[in-house]
């Protein structure tokens, strides 16, 4: 039985990660629960399952 890899994403890398002019900082804007961001904050191996690559490319070479 074969395990499948995680995918280790990066919050600087997201689409869902969009600069607030209010807060003058960089959030995430997914309702992520207590859970989720302390598996995100804590566990250096936790794959968000919201991640949304920003790379415009990606669909395109998966393509090929």
């Amino acid at each position: 039985m074969k395990k499948k890899a995680n995918k280790y994403t990066s919050c600087d890398t997201c689409n869902n990660n969009v600069y607030d002019e209010e807060l003058e900082c960089w959030c995430c804007e997914v309702d992520l629960d207590e859970d989720e961001v302390y598996r995100l904050m804590n566990e250096p191996h936790y794959s968000c399952p919201y991640y949304r690559s920003d790379d415009d490319y990606a669909i395109v070479r998966k393509q090929n």
